[in-house]
């Protein structure tokens, strides 16, 4: 499998394809409708270039700035493609409403839905790839971009339905009611990923399936006669923290507890690779390590 940069790159160069092969089904048909699904082709570049710029920034090396690393860059990726995907629902409303006022007839209409069809389906494969992509290396960046090209696959579906319909009924005004109906598709999809980016900007928890695993491997201390508490756990990026208090009886040597903490440690590591883990060891019968108050 091939680096997210290298991916975030193929995105860029498809969407500079369909971009042209957008502009030139709009000239040879003049179907605002068209020109809509063009417009969005702005927004794709542009998301592309970000996507890029974010992977490659995040998979910079922890630095004396950045202890932690630079994941969380590929949040504001996702969410500034949510930003431009409102942009270009716009710029579609401020094209569209004029033609509604004064429907045109289309030209060239086989040539144009041809030259999209092309468009629709470089978007497809690239956004296929994409998304395989992320799954492999826990991106949202690609995962975000993937699914904006799988959602303007379904908005050029869309103008097609729209532009054939004005081709055999001779409704003139349903070309630029289609385009509206794009503008408040796009609208829905780029809502969600700036919400999924907020959420990874306010550190969210790893998702229910991961805490599960982490808290299984947890309860088999209670069999030794040990215990943990106030296990947290948040997303940045492509990597995952575990931060847990593990409590030992106090008789414990420091060795035994140092084995006992790098067993845990490879043990979640082993299941959970991407998942850095902190973990605190307490004496168990101390009262001040039930202080911290549980955490969900």
């Amino acid at each position: 499998m091939r680096s997210p940069a290298f991916y975030a790159g193929l995105s860029v160069a498809t969407s500079l394809l369909t971009i042209v092969l957008k502009f030139a089904a709009y000239a040879v048909t003049g179907s605002v409708g068209l020109l809509s699904d063009a417009i969005e082709g702005f927004v794709n570049v542009a998301a592309a270039l970000v996507a890029l710029g974010a992977v490659t920034y995040a998979a910079a090396r922890p630095d004396r700035e950045h202890n932690f690393g630079h994941a969380k860059a590929e949040y504001f990726s996702s969410g500034l493609e949510g930003a431009l995907i409102f942009v270009a629902a716009g710029a579609i409303f401020w094209t569209a409403i004029p033609r509604l006022a004064a429907p045109q007839p289309l030209e060239q209409v086989g040539l144009g839905l041809a030259l999209s069809l092309a468009a629709a389906g470089a978007n497809a494969l690239c956004a296929f790839l994409l998304l395989r992509a992320a799954r492999a290396h826990r991106s949202i960046s690609l995962e975000a971009d993937a699914h904006h090209l799988f959602t303007d696959v379904w908005t050029t579906a869309g103008v097609l339905v729209g532009v054939g319909g004005v081709y055999f009924t001779g409704w003139a005004w349903l070309d630029p009611v289609i385009a509206m109906a794009v503008a408040v598709h796009i609208l829905w999809a780029g809502w969600h990923l700036m919400q999924r980016s907020f959420h990874g900007l306010m550190d969210h928890a790893l998702p229910e399936e991961e805490i599960a695993q982490i808290t299984a491997i947890l309860d088999e201390l209670k069999t030794s006669g040990c215990t943990y508490h106030a296990l947290r756990t948040r997303q940045s990026g492509a990597k995952g923290f575990v931060d847990v208090h593990v409590l030992v009886p106090g008789q414990t040597s420091v060795q035994k507890g140092h084995d006992l903490v790098e067993q845990l440690e490879e043990k979640l590591r082993k299941q959970l690779p991407h998942v850095d883990v902190l973990i605190h060891l307490e004496p168990l019968e101390d009262p001040k390590s039930y202080e911290d108050a549980p955490r969900p």
